[in-house]
């Protein structure tokens, strides 16, 4: 029976993606060595590094100022990097989510840190920026609650922020669809939803928002460190580095970035027609325009609650797999991250339709 990996994270990668990385364990370009036992400073390593950052900036267009970095610690650990190289005085902080309040709480740490609006099931849009903070922070995609910052609020937060320096966490939505880079200071994510296995973390950073704040920045936390050291200050996290490059040479062959928008957004128009078409389930996020097609969390109809448990096993029993919804929301959750295909998608609907049909 085919499965279809509908995981939040890790997630999904595509197959020949898996396939390449596989081989690379077993001999690395033909060096009779794993991947796993090279040396980062091997002459055959440097050139992955250089890769990963150039595909990077090709993809998303990234200017020239910016530097693109591969660190280890999670989006969590950035959660204070930020703070701890911008915030001087004040920070502000629009709270979507989960993800989005932890970095608050990490910012809070460092100075003030003030939360201009706060939703879980719609992006806010009644709120100002401060002018005086030292930077805006946003989460773009709400993996757990499964709203989105489209283009148009995106172009909203632009405007609003003026001269102020904005920082996007982009762990679940990168390379998902273009972006403007060049109204960012920082981007950053965990690699595990659109780009590699856990264990790396992308951080996309304008060279000239740092060197402002007064305070010592350990060494390790330091983006200035990082840059300088090409993201091999210290070891790196070699395997998903690696990885990296095959899915960013996987998405380039493909047609880009432009290309992985169109199939995400028929993907998530095929589900969203289905459940809100449903006689029996309903998505949780009922305002279209700030729905996310990354994570599509959805939930029995009253009446059909009873259901839950059997549909999942239901749903199991047809080779979909990690449909299980967020314990903070219950309900179903289907991730469909870049390398889900329409197929993946098609093959929940047509188990959402016959599961109806039983009932």
């Amino acid at each position: 029976m085919k499965k279809y990996n509908f995981n939040a994270g890790p997630s999904i990668l595509p197959q020949e993606v898996i396939k390449q990385t596989a081989e690379a364990v077993m001999d690395f370009q033909g060096e009779g060595l794993s991947i796993l036992e090279i040396s980062h400073r091997a002459k055959y390593f440097q050139p992955v590094m250089d890769e990963a950052e150039a595909l990077m900036k090709e993809l998303l267009n990234v200017p020239e100022g910016y530097r693109v970095l591969f660190l280890g610690g999670g989006a969590s650990l950035q959660f204070c990097m930020v703070p701890f190289n911008l915030l001087e005085h004040k920070a502000a902080y629009l709270n979507t989510g989960v993800w989005s309040k932890k970095a608050l709480k990490e910012a809070k740490g460092f100075g003030e840190a003030v939360e201009v609006a706060a939703s879980t099931n719609s992006i806010p849009t009644d709120y100002d920026i401060p002018q005086d903070a030292d930077y805006f922070h946003i989460t773009t995609n709400n993996t757990i609650f499964g709203t989105e910052i489209n283009d148009d609020k995106l172009a909203e937060i632009y405007r609003k922020k003026g001269n102020v320096p904005l920082v996007a966490d982009m762990s679940s939505d990168i390379l998902s669809r273009p972006i403007d880079v060049s109204q960012y200071d920082i981007i950053y994510g965990g690699a595990q939803k659109n780009l590699a296995p856990a264990g790396v973390t992308f951080v996309i950073i304008k060279e000239s928002c740092l060197g402002k704040v007064s305070r010592y920045i350990p060494t390790m936390l330091n983006y200035q460190t990082h840059i300088d050291g090409g993201s091999m200050f210290n070891t790196p996290p070699v395997l998903p580095v690696y990885t990296a490059v095959l899915t960013l040479r996987w998405l380039k062959a493909n047609g880009g970035v432009k290309w992985i928008e169109a199939r995400n957004k028929a993907k998530a128009d095929l589900l969203y027609k289905c459940l809100d078409e449903s006689k029996i389930f309903t998505p949780t996020i009922l305002d279209k325009e700030d729905r996310s097609r990354m994570n599509i969390c959805f939930v029995l109809k009253p009446g059909y609650e009873e259901l839950q448990d059997d549909f999942f096993k239901f749903a199991t029993a047809k080779g979909m797999v990690g449909i299980k919804g967020h314990r903070l929301v219950g309900g179903f959750r289907a991730s469909c991250y870049n390398a889900m295909d329409i197929e993946g998608v098609q093959a929940l609907v047509d188990c959402i339709h016959e599961y109806e049909k039983l009932h």
